[in-house]
């Protein structure tokens, strides 16, 4: 987030797997960021671009929209994958976001 410039925009609202005791596909990573910001994981939106992630937000009781817009998907259906996994929703680019779909 730093190499990008990204970082600020988050504040302190940053959660990685070195807070938890178990890491994707387990849900302590997504309850743990839901719990410090005061969210009920079931009003909590992930967007996750991995099966392991897909599933874990699923577990934690989350919407989850996949998103296939990465090169790691460029050779691969990564629609179905995530879709298979769970997801409620997926895109493949930012701009589609705020459309349904």
């Amino acid at each position: 987030m730093e190499l990008t410039g990204l970082a600020s925009h988050f504040g302190q609202r940053l959660y990685t797997s070195q807070m938890v005791r178990h890491g994707k596909p387990a849900p302590d990573l997504f309850l743990h960021a839901a719990g410090q910001m005061a969210s009920e994981p079931s009003r909590t939106l992930v967007i996750e671009d991995s099966v392991s992630g897909v599933t874990a937000a699923k577990a934690a009781g989350m919407k989850v929209w996949g998103f296939v817009g990465g090169a790691h998907y460029r050779l691969r259906d990564g629609s179905a994958l995530l879709r298979d996994a769970g997801a409620d929703r997926i895109f493949a680019a930012m701009t589609d976001f705020w459309t349904e779909g």
